[in-house]
Parts: structure tokens; C-alpha cells; sequence
């Protein structure tokens, strides 16, 4: 959906720093921006090093869906800033997508039509279903910048988008990568084998005449699909007409989306009935929820305050959660208005920076989420296994096998427990009985199949091996493990590392202790360089560093001698030894390191 007056015309995100410096002689952590705001939004690559400053993506040819940008505070020829960084989104998780689904085929999928798990809880899944590209899905009432919001960040409209004050977005629209601007139609969408929305045909016609799937050539649909919805009014009319249930298919989507974002206007803070279930159906994605409240450079800074407060009021009574629900304040223009307020704009430049964060993570995000859905899948398999093998054991070999089964349906918890006292299954594993009991009506407990250890067997190998395995190939998520060769600054190929490394005795010996090193004066200089987590790399402290007048060999001993933890790294205590063993240096020269930090030296 769109804003009061938009045109065809986009203008940039109201961003933050876009600029990851490095020396030429050592290497980048893309976790350390510059300080400061210049006009580009921060982008954040894989969670590994990068080795330059990121250039401006080449802008892509022109074509009859191509849009000028103009991004706030400046003219950007090509594609808008936040379009270009989320371009450089790198999905490398594909040997991890074939992985699972050679390990679903073969060691679990036979375990669910065996037992019949598609009538309980879903069919089998499909390759499609696992290899499929992360999903945002977009939900909000009409008219708060949905539509807006995509086209924001492909730089581009895509078949079939429209932008007005009215409600315009009457369907769902799935905008995918292809090669070449097209739409395809529900009906055709729901059978293709290619596309993860084969079991869409539960939702009718109905529904799928009110679906489509719009695909155009895209940087960043290679790495996404982007769900817009159609825009939630009040009353009863549209949800009576609608034909199809809603709430079910919010459902659907969100079971099978990496993000949701919930839109709201900073004048349109009411939740409707529809809003409130739609919202209600997201429970148990919540850790998947951000909040955008957009259009928040409409009001000044005092009525900011007072609309954030109200509208996180009026969510504490929709979800119904201990944690808080992260909100992202923004606002996303393709033509901004004369009338807007500046007095909150670095604000919104950081907030709107976090969720292109966000964003970037996506690709690694939806990887381990997918590993994580095998994982429940498999247990819930191997637990319904448990059920069915149990119920079948316990019917009768010749006479009273009606009264028997329904005397095993009507006592279905019992059961329940007996399957966990006797394969140890934790309670929680077990499906919700009403539901099961259903389920089981028309049922014939004798056609069940019988438990299967070696159908078992394979399942739990599955579990205990081959899915930890490919859990471990994923990096570590908050500060990325550097390279033993990178973990140094000062230490590049060629003969640099070589001097005396003997000791001098003319420095005092207490020197040498912990309690000796000024952490006060260190701590200034160590804040100023912007740590993450409390750390800061090789490529953030090397400019101070060089600044002493020491030479590459030197500091890269100091380096050394100051990362007792050898991770390339260093925090506040660390630093504070670094720049004691600079100034022992600048005292008594190059020869009073030692060849090992003193254990003295450590806190």
C-alpha cells in the first residue's frame, strides 16, 4: 500500500554510514563502521572479513519498470543506497539447502508415510519447499507504506504494483526474482514444481484468483521473495467478501516466513478485528515479528514519543508476550513531501539502517531456521511414530477391535503418557490431544503400521549426526572468527616480525603487573574507537596505533603480546595492556619486550 501523494519517483533511504575503511596492509572486519553519518546506509556482509572499503554497485540497464532514485540529502544516479547494499547480500547456504534435503529423502521422509503424518500434520515436503529463498512477509492496514517499502528497497516497480491513498493492494503478491517482468496467476503459481507454493490449493479458488506471483530481474529477489498483502480496513464488509479465510492463510505464510514485519502509519495506530486475528495467527513465530511504524517523520519529536507510546500500547494487548517487540521507527517515500520534520532524522537514519540490517541477515537466518524446522519435524515424526505404533499395538488380534479403539480414542492422553513413560519422550513433544483425537476419527487402528526400529533407527542417526554436522558449518553469528593470518594488523607477507626480542632489565619489575597499567587513561581513547561487544578489530585500532610514531614491527609485537587470547581481537583490558607496552617502548626502547606477556600482566 502507499502514501498521500506518491508518484513513480523514489528517493533513497534516510541512511547512515555506508563506508568500511581498511589499510592497505591489513585486513577488515565488516562489523566496524566509521563513525559518523554520511548519507549511505551501513551495510553488514557475511559474517566474515572483508578485505576493502565497499564500492557503489554498478547500476543496473535501464528498463520500462526503472526508476530515477533521489535519496535524501543528495541526488544518487542509479539505484537508490539501500537498494545497492542490499544487493550485496551473498547467499553461500546452498550445499547447505542440498544437504537437507538429501537428509530428509532418505532418512526421514520415510518415517512420515509410513506412519501417515501428512493427516495429522503436514504433507511431505518437497525440494522446492526446502531450497526456497528466505520469505518477508508485509502486514499492515492500508495505506501504511507496504507496497512503498518494496519498491524502496528493489529500486524498481514490479508487474502488477500500484500505489495510491485508497486501498490498492487487493491480493497477495509474491515478488521473486525471474528473468524478465512478468506475473504469473495463482492456478499456474500453485502447481508450478519450481515454486514453494504448491499447498496454497488448500485455500481454494477463491483465494488463488486473489493471488499471484510478479517476478522481475532483481539483485536482491536473488537472495529473497518479498510477500506484499492486501491492505486490513475496518468492519466486518471486506472480511464477509473476501471468499477465503483470511486469517488462515496470514498463517500459512508466516509458518514459512524469515521475517514479518508488521506496518503501521503514525496516523493510523488503530487496530482493527481483522488486524487483531491476523496479528493473533502469527503466535508462535514471534521471534520472526518487527514492528514498522512508518511515515514517523510526519509528526515533530514530542509527538513521536506519544505515538510510539500508544501504539506499543495497543500491541501489549494483541501480543501477548514477556519480551518486547522490536519496532523499527521509519519512513519510506518514494516522493518526499514538503511537510515533513527534520528534528528526528538521525534517529530514523539509524533505525531504518538496523532494519536493512536486519535484511542483510536474512540469507544465514533462513539457513539455520531451515535446519531448525527439519530438526522439530523430525522429532514430531519420530514422536507420531511412538503414537501410531503404540495404538496399533494395543488393539486385538480377532474380536472387539471397534469397542477397543474407541475406548483408545476416548482416553487418547492416557495413551499419551504410557508412550512417554515408555520411550522417555519429553511432554512437550507430544502433539495437542483434541486435535490428535480428531484426527484419529474414520481411522482403522488395525490397518496401522507396525513400529519399525530400523525406520527409528535411521531417524535418530538423522538427529544425532548428520543435522548437528551441518550446524557446525555455519559461523559463528556475532563478532565473525578471523583468519589466523589476519589476526595481527601490523603483520602483512614480507619480512616484518624479525627483531630483539630479548628482554631489558632497566625497566622496573612492578611494571611489569596488571595493577600497574592505566585502564582510566586507556578507556577514553578505547571508547572513542566505537567497539562492537565490547572489542574492537585490527582495522579500527591500527590508524591510533600508527599515530605513535612506532614502527610495523614494533606494534605488531606489541599486537602479539596484548592478544593473550589470540582471537584478532582486542577488548578494554587488552587495550589498556597494548598501550602500556607502547609506552614501555617509547621509555626504554624496542628492546624491553618480552618475548611472552608475564602471566603477571594478565587481569
Amino acid at each position: 500500500m502507499g502514501y498521500p501523494d506518491e508518484k513513480t519517483k523514489s528517493s533513497g533511504l534516510y541512511s547512515s554510514t555506508g563506508a568500511w575503511t581498511e589499510s592497505d596492509s591489513f585486513q577488515s572486519d565488516s562489523r566496524q563502521p566509521n563513525a559518523g553519518y554520511s548519507g549511505a546506509s551501513p551495510m553488514i556482509h557475511r559474517a566474515a572479513t572483508t578485505s576493502s572499503a565497499v564500492p557503489p554497485l554498478p547500476s543496473r540497464p535501464s528498463s520500462s519498470i526503472r526508476r530515477n532514485a533521489t535519496a535524501v540529502g543528495g541526488t544518487v544516479n542509479g539505484s537508490s543506497k539501500s537498494s545497492q547494499k542490499l544487493a550485496g547480500i551473498k547467499d553461500d547456504y546452498r550445499g547447505v539447502y542440498a544437504d537437507l534435503c538429501n537428509i530428509y529423502k532418505r532418512k526421514i521422509r520415510q518415517l512420515e508415510t509410513t506412519y501417515n503424518f501428512e493427516r495429522f500434520h503436514s504433507a511431505p515436503l518437497t525440494d522446492s519447499d526446502i531450497v526456497a529463498k528466505p520469505m518477508v512477509l508485509l502486514l499492515g492496514q492500508y495505506s501504511t507504506g507496504k507496497t512503498t517499502f518494496i519498491k524502496h528497497l528493489i529500486d524498481s516497480d514490479y508487474p502488477g504494483s500500484h500505489i495510491g491513498v485508497e486501498p490498492t493492494t487487493d491480493r497477495f503478491v509474491a515478488v521473486m526474482n525471474g528473468s524478465e517482468p512478468r506475473v504469473i496467476p495463482g492456478n499456474a503459481a500453485a502447481v508450478a514444481a519450481d515454486l514453494p507454493f504448491r499447498e496454497l490449493d488448500r485455500f481454494g479458488q477463491a483465494f488463488l484468483s486473489r493471488f499471484q506471483v510478479s517476478q522481475c530481474p532483481n539483485p536482491l529477489l536473488e537472495n529473497m521473495t518479498l510477500v506484499d498483502t492486501p491492505g486490513i480496513l475496518a468492519g466486518d464488509k471486506q472480511r464477509i467478501e473476501r471468499g477465503y479465510d483470511f486469517t488462515r492463510t496470514i498463517h500459512w505464510f508466516a509458518q514459512r516466513s524469515d521475517l514479518i514485519l508488521l506496518f503501521f502509519d503514525s496516523h493510523k495506530l488503530d487496530i482493527s478485528d481483522e488486524f487483531k486475528s491476523s496479528i493473533m495467527a502469527l503466535k508462535g513465530q514471534e521471534e520472526k515479528v518487527r514492528v514498522v511504524l512508518n511515515k514517523s517523520d510526519m509528526v515533530d519529536q514530542q509527538q513521536l514519543m506519544r505515538v510510539y507510546g500508544a501504539m506499543m500500547w495497543s500491541l501489549g494487548k494483541v501480543i501477548q508476550t514477556p519480551e518486547v517487540v522490536r519496532v523499527y521507527l521509519s519512513s519510506f517515500w518514494l516522493q518526499k513531501p514538503p511537510n515533513v520534520y527534520e528534528d528526528c532524522r538521525a534517529l530514523l537514519e539509524k533505525e531504518q539502517a538496523d532494519l536493512l540490517k536486519d535484511l542483510m541477515d536474512l540469507p544465514r537466518n533462513a539457513a539455520i531456521r531451515k535446519v531448525n524446522e527439519i530438526v522439530k519435524r523430525a522429532r514430531l515424526a519420530r514422536v507420531h511414530a511412538y503414537i501410531i505404533g503404540h495404538l496399533r499395538k494395543e488393539m486385538p488380534a480377532v474380536f472387539g477391535k471397534k469397542s477397543r479403539q474407541r475406548e483408545l480414542i476416548d482416553n487418547l492422553q492416557a495413551e499419551f503418557l504410557k508412550v512417554q513413560q515408555t520411550y522417555n519422550v519429553p511432554a512437550g513433544d507430544f502433539p495437542n490431544a483434541a486435535a490428535f483425537r480428531q484426527c484419529l476419527e474414520g481411522l482403522k487402528f488395525e490397518n496401522f503400521a507396525k513400529m519399525s526400529t530400523a525406520i527409528l533407527s535411521v531417524v535418530d542417526e538423522a538427529l544425532s549426526v548428520d543435522l548437528p554436522k551441518i550446524m557446525s558449518r555455519f559461523p559463528h553469528h556475532g563478532i565473525p572468527v578471523l583468519d589466523p593470518s589476519e589476526r595481527n594488523p601490523f603483520l602483512s607477507p614480507g619480512p616484518f616480525g624479525s627483531g630483539n626480542t630479548n628482554a631489558r632489565n632497566d625497566i622496573p619489575p612492578s611494571y611489569w603487573h596488571f595493577s600497574s597499567v592505566d585502564k582510566d587513561s586507556a578507556r577514553p581513547i578505547f571508547l572513542s574507537l566505537n567497539p562492537v561487544e565490547g572489542r574492537i578489530n585490527g582495522s579500527t585500532a591500527r590508524p591510533y596505533f600508527m599515530n605513535t610514531g612506532l614502527s610495523v614491527e614494533i606494534l605488531a609485537k606489541v599486537w602479539t603480546l596484548a592478544d593473550w587470547t589470540g582471537d584478532g581481537y582486542l577488548d578494554e583490558d587488552e587495550f589498556a595492556v597494548a598501550m602500556h607496552l607502547i609506552r614501555a617502548v617509547e621509555n626504554g626502547g624496542e628492546g624491553v619486550l618480552p618475548t611472552s606477556l608475564p602471566q603477571s600482566m594478565l587481569p
